[in-house]
C-alpha cells in the first residue's frame, strides 16, 4: 500500500501555504528577524493542524505527533540564501511556470519543509496510532551555520532515526567536510585598484563582480581587447572615479563549483593578464597566484579525492576591497577521508608567501554513515514503494543537518537524479511531477517510522 499517495488529495492546500511562506524573505545576512517570523509562521501553521509544537530560543522549532517509543525525526530548514540576479520571476513567491515550481526556498528548503509538516497533518488526520513519537524539526540559519540545530540539540533529544529532505536521492549517506576560510591582506596595499567588490554568499559561485581602477587610455583599449578572449563575461563603464570593470559570471552552489562560472575570479585574472601583481595588492596576488580560475585547489596544493565521496572543490566565493580593506572568502569541500587540519595548514603555507592571513570562519566535520543504520531500510523501502525502484547510495559536498544527528540520519531527497534545480542560483525551482513525487515519498518515510515497532 502507497500511503504515501494520501498526500495529492492536498496539493491546493500545499501550493497557497507554499506561496505564502515564499514571501517571508527570510535570508539570515540580510535580516535574522525575518528567519524567525518563518519558524513562527510554520509553528502556527502546525498547531491549526492540531499539532504539538515547541519553540526553542527562536532558533529551531518542531511540530510533533504522538509520544512514545523511538523519537523519529525529520529536519529542515526554513532560511534561503540571496536572491542574487538573472531571474525570469519574482524570487520571493511561488510561481509555476512549463511544468515547474519556481521561487527561492522552493526546493532548498522550503518546498520540503512545508512537506514533512502536511505529512504530520495527514497521519494525524487519517487516525493512523504510531508506536513512536515523530517530529518534524525547522531550523533557521542553516545556510550560515547551523547554530539552529546546535541550540535545539542542547535542549531536546537527539532522534533514534532521522532524515534531512535537503539534498537529493537516493540516499546520501557521506558528506565532505567543509571549511569556510576568510583570507585578509595584512595591508591594503592594491595601488592600482579604489575598489573590488563581488558575492553574497560564502556557500555559493558568485555571479557578479566589479572593481573601480584608475589607469590610461592604452590600458582601457588593451583591456577591453583581452575581456574578449576569455570566458567572463565583461563590461566597462566610465566613471568619474575611474574605468568599472563589471565581470558576469553564473552562480552554482559552492559544492558544485564547476557547474558555475566565478565572476571575481574571472574579473582577477582579467587584470593579472594585463597588470603587475603587485599593483593589484597581496589579495589578488594571492588568488591570481595560489586559486587562478581553479575549482580544485590544484595550485593551493591540495588537490585530493577518494572512493567514497569523490574530489576536493574550492571555491573562491566573496570578496571585498576598499580603501581601508582587503578580504575574501573560500569555500572548500574535502573528501571523508581527509583530514582538515591538513587542508587548514596547506592554505596557510600559501597565504604566508603573499603575506596574508587566514582565518576560519567555520569548520564541519564529515559525515560517514553505517549503511546497516536501521533508518536507511526504512527510506529504501519507502522510496521503493513510490518509484517501484531501490535508491542508490552516494555522497555529497553539499552541507545537511545530516551531520547534526549523531550518526542516526541521512540526507534524503527532494531532487531527482537528472534534474538540476539550481540551487543557490536564479530561477531555483522544481519540476512539479518531482515535487509531487517527493511528497509521497516523505509522506510514506515519515508513515514507517512512525509505525515502525
Amino acid at each position: 500500500m502507497n500511503f504515501g499517495a494520501k498526500i495529492l488529495d492536498y496539493k491546493e492546500d500545499i501550493l497557497r501555504d507554499l506561496d505564502e511562506l515564499l514571501r517571508i524573505r527570510s535570508v539570515y545576512s540580510e535580516d535574522p528577524a525575518k528567519c524567525r517570523e518563518a519558524l513562527e509562521w510554520m509553528l502556527k501553521k502546525a498547531e491549526s493542524f492540531g499539532l504539538v509544537t515547541k519553540n526553542i530560543d527562536n532558533k529551531a522549532g518542531h511540530a510533533q505527533l504522538g509520544e512514545g517509543g523511538k523519537l523519529c525525526a525529520t529536519l529542515t530548514h526554513l532560511d534561503v540564501v540571496p536572491a542574487g540576479e538573472h531571474w525570469d520571476c519574482e524570487p520571493f513567491e511561488l510561481t509555476i511556470k512549463d511544468g515547474k515550481l519556481l521561487g527561492r526556498g522552493v526546493a532548498d528548503d522550503k518546498g520540503a519543509a512545508l512537506i514533512t509538516l502536511y505529512c504530520l497533518k495527514i497521519l494525524k488526520d487519517e487516525g493512523v496510532i504510531g508506536n513512536n513519537t515523530l517530529r518534524a524539526i525547522f531550523g533557521t540559519d542553516e545556510e550560515v551555520g547551523m547554530t539552529d540545530v546546535v541550540a535545539y540539540f542542547a535542549k531536546e533529544a537527539m532522534p533514534d532515526m532521522s532524515f534531512t529532505p535537503d539534498s537529493g536521492y537516493g540516499i546520501c549517506a557521506a558528506e565532505k567536510g567543509i571549511l569556510q576560510l576568510e583570507i585578509r591582506s595584512k595591508n591594503q596595499n592594491a595601488s592600482l585598484l579604489t575598489e573590488l567588490k563581488g558575492g553574497t554568499a560564502t556557500n555559493a559561485v558568485p555571479d557578479s563582480a566589479y572593481c573601480l581602477l584608475y589607469c590610461n587610455e592604452n590600458d582601457d583599449h588593451q583591456l577591453m581587447r583581452l575581456a574578449d578572449a576569455k570566458n567572463g563575461e565583461f563590461e566597462f563603464r566610465y566613471t568619474i572615479d575611474g574605468l568599472m570593470i563589471i565581470s558576469r559570471g553564473k552562480a552554482a552552489h559552492a559544492c558544485e563549483p564547476h557547474l558555475g562560472l566565478n565572476a571575481i575570479l574571472e574579473l582577477v585574472d582579467l587584470l593579472a593578464s594585463n597588470f603587475s601583481l603587485e599593483s593589484l595588492g597581496d589579495l589578488c596576488t594571492f588568488i591570481s597566484t595560489h586559486i587562478k580560475l581553479e575549482h580544485d585547489g590544484t595550485s593551493l596544493g591540495m588537490k585530493m579525492r577518494d572512493s567514497q565521496s569523490g574530489a576536493l572543490t574550492a571555491c573562491l566565493s566573496t570578496i571585498k576591497i576598499d580603501e581601508t580593506e582587503a578580504k575574501a572568502t573560500i569555500d572548500i569541500r574535502y573528501p571523508v577521508t581527509f583530514g582538515g587540519k591538513e587542508i587548514i595548514r596547506r592554505v596557510k603555507k600559501a597565504a604566508e608567501l603573499e603575506n596574508v592571513e587566514v582565518k576560519i570562519l567555520s569548520h564541519t566535520l564529515p559525515l560517514c554513515l553505517d549503511e546497516s543504520k536501521p533508518v536507511i531500510g526504512i527510506l529504501q523501502e519507502a522510496y521503493k514503494e513510490v518509484t517501484g525502484e531501490a535508491p542508490a547510495m552516494y555522497s555529497t559536498g553539499g552541507g545537511t543537518y545530516a551531520r547534526k544527528l549523531g550518526g542516526n540520519g541521512v540526507a534524503f531527497g527532494p531532487v531527482f537524479p537528472g534534474e538540476d534545480a539550481r540551487l543557490h542560483n536564479s530561477n531555483e525551482g522544481i519540476n512539479e511531477e518531482s515535487f509531487w513525487k517527493h511528497a509521497q515519498i516523505c509522506l510514506e518515510a515519515m508513515y514507517r517510522m512512525y509505525t515502525a515497532e
